[in-house]
């Protein structure tokens, strides 16, 4: 029986499955230690996706942008082009991305080696093909250029309180300068860095950075197309800009 405060019923059995001795994992979970950590994978858009303190836990809110992205790239009858992603963490997004889509042609990039380990063996195991590369965004170019950029990159700013069991997960892929802005700022303004004449990006973002965002994209990019969608709870979550 699941006597755990805050965990599920499969979580529970996942650990019991996982760990003779539970006495000192329910320790670790009393101290906001991450359940998804502890058991070694979660589920993300339906595949496997391991997990530890090296990368950033893959959170449900992430599937969507994943599904939004997919829908816009069938619509816009992209799936033989290539893609950048940028923050590749677990890898999760590109691996759930090349499933869907086995024509897309993915690059991943990070800026912690850690993380492009991890992905690595989530693509091997997820059966699919990505060219994973140890690199900032701040650093990156490419002479073959991209069509669609997908990120959930670092955006929360430095001053801001988050919830306990985030100071487990890695500090690169949680924080940014500029009030959390920097990460998109810079790929908006240096896209010609890596992206073709007619783009997509796909952004997650903070619930109070849409607006801001929305405004930054139309001054940098007046002839593109920019707008906000929401999550299942109706906070603003996702951000794409169209260059047609």
């Amino acid at each position: 029986m699941n006597n755990i405060p805050g965990i599920t019923d499969n979580d529970y059995r996942l650990l019991k499955e996982k760990y003779d001795d539970l006495d000192p994992i329910i320790e670790k979970l009393n101290n906001n230690y991450p359940v998804q950590y502890l058991i070694g994978n979660v589920s993300f858009y339906g595949y496997k996706i391991n997990v530890d303190e090296r990368v950033l836990i893959p959170r449900f809110e992430t599937e969507y942008l994943v599904e939004k992205t997919i829908n816009l790239i069938r619509k816009k009858k992209l799936e033989n082009t290539r893609v950048l992603e940028v923050g590749t963490g677990s890898g999760c997004i590109s691996i759930a991305l090349k499933r869907e889509i086995p024509t897309l042609d993915i690059t991943s990039i990070d800026i912690s080696n850690d993380a492009i380990y991890v992905a690595e063996v989530n693509a091997r195991e997820n059966d699919v093909q990505i060219n994973f590369q140890n690199i900032s965004i701040f650093e990156y170019s490419s002479e073959e250029k991209y069509d669609v950029l997908i990120s959930n990159p670092p955006y929360i700013d430095y001053s801001e309180e988050i919830d306990p069991k985030t100071k487990y997960e890695p500090d690169n892929a949680l924080y940014a300068k500029d009030s959390g802005m920097e990460y998109y700022k810079y790929m908006i303004d240096n896209h010609k860095d890596f992206m073709k004449e007619k783009f997509i990006m796909a952004f997650e973002i903070g619930c109070l950075q849409g607006k801001s965002l929305l405004e930054y994209t139309k001054n940098r990019l007046p002839n593109s197309i920019a707008y906000i969608e929401k999550d299942l709870s109706n906070r603003d979550r996702y951000f794409f800009i169209i260059n047609e």
